[in-house]
This record gives C-alpha cells, sequence and structure tokens, in this order.
C-alpha cells in the first residue's frame, strides 16, 4: 500500500477518536446537564447531525482545494469540539455540551472522506482494500476515545468530564501533525483537478447498483447508531451495569466494526460484494435476536459484537461498489449524496434512539431496525436482477 494509505490509517487512529468518545460519554453527562432524561441522547445524535451538515461543505472543498487542506480543517474542528465539551464541563451547561457534539460531526465529516482519498491512492482493483485499511484506524480509537473518556473520576469529579475533553485536543492535535507532516498531496493533485461534466444526477441514480451500494452505508449506519446509541443508556439506566461494563461493551462493539476489516477488502475480491452484504444482513439478524432475549451483559456483548460486524459488511461492501457506479468526473457530486444519505440517516436514528428507548424499552426498540434491514435487501435483489449488467469493473 503507498505511504498515503499508511498515513490515513494512523490519522484515522486519532481523528475518529472524536466518534466513539462522544458516544460513551455524550448521554451520561448529556444526562447529568440536560433538562430532561429524554434529552439525554441528544449530544450524540448532534454529532450525526453536525456530521450531516459539513457532508457537502466538505467535499464541495476537498474539489476545489484539495483534500489534505480540508483534512487539516477537519482536525482543527475536532480540537474546537474538545475546547467547547471542556467549556461545558466547566460551566456545567447543556448547550455548549451540544455545541461541541455538532462541531464534533463536523470533523468526523471530513474524517469519513479518509477512505475515498485511500481508494483514489491505488489501483481499482485495490480499492476495497485501501478502505478497509483505513477502517482499521477504528481499531486504536475504538479503544483509544472511550480511554480518554474515562480520564479523570468522571461523574464524581468536581467539574465532570473536563479532563476528557482536555485530552480529546490533544488527541486531536496528534491527528494534525500525522496529516501535516506525512500526506502528500502531490499523489493526489491531478485528480483533484475540478474537472466538471459527468451524466445528470437523475441518470446515474437510474442505475440499481447506485442505491444498493448507497443502501448497504446507509442503512447499515443507521441500523448500527440507532442500536449503539441506546446501549450505555439501556445498560446503565434501565439493566443495571455500572460504568465500566457499559464501556466494556462499547469498545468491544467498535473493534468488532473496524477488526473484520483486516479481511473485509480481501473478501469483496474472493467471495463477491452481494454474499459479504448478504452476511452482513445476517449478522444484524443475530444481533436483533439476541439484544431481545436478554439483558445480561454477555446478551449486550454478543449483541453488539454481531452489530459491529455487520456494519463492516455492509459498509465496507457499499464503500467499494459505490465507485463502479460513476465516473472520475462525478465522483464529488456522488461520494457527498452517499454520505449525505448515511449519515443522515444515522442522524434520524441516533436523535431517535433515547425518544424510542424511553417509550418502548429496549427489546422492542431493536425490533425497529427489522424494516431497515428489509429494504436493504429488496434493494439489492434489485440490482442483481435489474442492475447487474451496469456495474463498471475495477
Amino acid at each position: 500500500m503507498p505511504l498515503n494509505v499508511w498515513v490515513l490509517v494512523a490519522a484515522q487512529s486519532l481523528a475518529m477518536c472524536t466518534a466513539p468518545f462522544i458516544v460513551f460519554i455524550g448521554s451520561i453527562q448529556g444526562r447529568l446537564l440536560a433538562p430532561a432524561p429524554e434529552y439525554a441522547t441528544l449530544p450524540v445524535g448532534l454529532v450525526v447531525v453536525g456530521t450531516v451538515l459539513a457532508i457537502k461543505p466538505a467535499t464541495w472543498l476537498m474539489e476545489r482545494l484539495g483534500r489534505k487542506r480540508v483534512m487539516l480543517l477537519g482536525v482543527c474542528m475536532g480540537m474546537l469540539a474538545g475546547s467547547f465539551g471542556a467549556l461545558a464541563s466547566w460551566l456545567g451547561l447543556f448547550p455548549l455540551l451540544c455545541l461541541a457534539a455538532i462541531v464534533g460531526g463536523t470533523g468526523l465529516a471530513v474524517v469519513h472522506q479518509y477512505r475515498f482519498a485511500a481508494m483514489e491512492s491505488v489501483p481499482d482493483n485495490m480499492a476495497g482494500s485501501a478502505a478497509a485499511r483505513v477502517l482499521l484506524g477504528g481499531l486504536v480509537a475504538a479503544w483509544l476515545g472511550p480511554e480518554i473518556a474515562a480520564l479523570g473520576s468522571g461523574t464524581a469529579e468536581e467539574y465532570p468530564f473536563l479532563l476528557s475533553w482536555v485530552g480529546l485536543i490533544a488527541v486531536q492535535f496528534l491527528a494534525l501533525l500525522v496529516l501535516a507532516l506525512g500526506y502528500r498531496a502531490k499523489a493526489e493533485r491531478a485528480r483533484e483537478i475540478h474537472t466538471g461534466g459527468g451524466r445528470p444526477l437523475r441518470q446515474i441514480l437510474g442505475n440499481p447498483l447506485v442505491w444498493a451500494a448507497m443502501s448497504a452505508a446507509a442503512i447499515g449506519y443507521a441500523v448500527m447508531s440507532f442500536i449503539m446509541t441506546a446501549t450505555p443508556l439501556s445498560m446503565t439506566e434501565m439493566a443495571g451495569h455500572d460504568l465500566n461494563a457499559a464501556k466494556r461493551v462499547i469498545q468491544l462493539h467498535i473493534v468488532a466494526m473496524y477488526l473484520p476489516s483486516l479481511i473485509s477488502g480481501w473478501l469483496t475480491r474472493v467471495v463477491g460484494i452481494p454474499l459479504m452484504m448478504a452476511a452482513g444482513l445476517l449478522a444484524y439478524l443475530g444481533c436483533i435476536i439476541l439484544a431481545a432475549s436478554g439483558v445480561s451483559f454477555q446478551h449486550y456483548l454478543s449483541a453488539l459484537l454481531l452489530l459491529g460486524i455487520g456494519w463492516n459488511f455492509l459498509f465496507v461492501g457499499g464503500t467499494t461498489l459505490l465507485p463502479r457506479g460513476y465516473t472520475d468526473a462525478e465522483r464529488f457530486r456522488v461520494q457527498g449524496l452517499n454520505d449525505l444519505f448515511v449519515f443522515g440517516s444515522q442522524a434520524i436514528a441516533a436523535l431517535s434512539a433515547g425518544v424510542i428507548l424511553s417509550w418502548l424499552g429496549w427489546s422492542s426498540l431493536v425490533m425497529v431496525a427489522v424494516p431497515l434491514l428489509v429494504v436493504h435487501g429488496v434493494l439489492m435483489a434489485l440490482w442483481l436482477t435489474r442492475g447487474k449488467a451496469l456495474i463498471r469493473e475495477p
């Protein structure tokens, strides 16, 4: 793999920490500061709102300024989020915590473009492996984010989680150094020039392949976010588990999200993308069955492990499939639209998780995900029966 890919792996390991960091403490600190319990998960959902709002500006700027400059701006937004979070802890203000989450989400919108930058640094037939390598950075983030969030004594501190947010600032600064010193923009320059042209978006979206790719990533992310967002609150407030148990489940879940990247890029070439996506759907169904059958630590852990594996297979499969449905001149438009679908769906799922958990409880909450899996199954069937011939092979 080229140097740029490994630089992006390292940067992802650090910059992506914002996501598990806020997933872990967002609802807990939100519970301390929110005016009502129903708003406890709002900061977790607002991370995704920030991501959705920043997707189009991020891809627009990358098309015109190049990826490296926007990547550096993204980690600066991560540092700013840490500053707002620290101020929220100091002053005890829930709106500032929500602002930190939104700003953190804008930085993550840029981080999510790392996979496309990696795919563009390698030959087409290695694109899936390059994207999977970058996602491996999430393994470090899975461990590092919650560990930073657990700095100090948490809710027992005079200013709860203040030290945690300061730690997040430091990690984002390290990501800034990695990108500034390691990423070589010259390797991308010829492809970053705005080329314009391409087919109308309506024509691109007429390809069932594009819908299958986008639904794999969007529905995969929505289901994962919906269940994951509710997990810490369900474990600590409803099932009687302690904070450390919830931390272990979230950490291992995020490890399960990214560890399959060791082989998932290879699997896209060996078994094919359709079988990868089918395996992802089966993993999600297993997660739902286990989660609905009990609230022991083992039930939560096994369900969240399957949730992570299913997400990886669907997300890597969809990401690898998507470039086969557009030309180079169309890439920024389609990539931006894809991520808008992905993180828009995730935002709705994360924002609704707390309310639905309060209304329906844990077992019923996970069953809400079933219709979404059916939708992706239908879109896959349409692609395989009507649009397979439209694939642009790597």
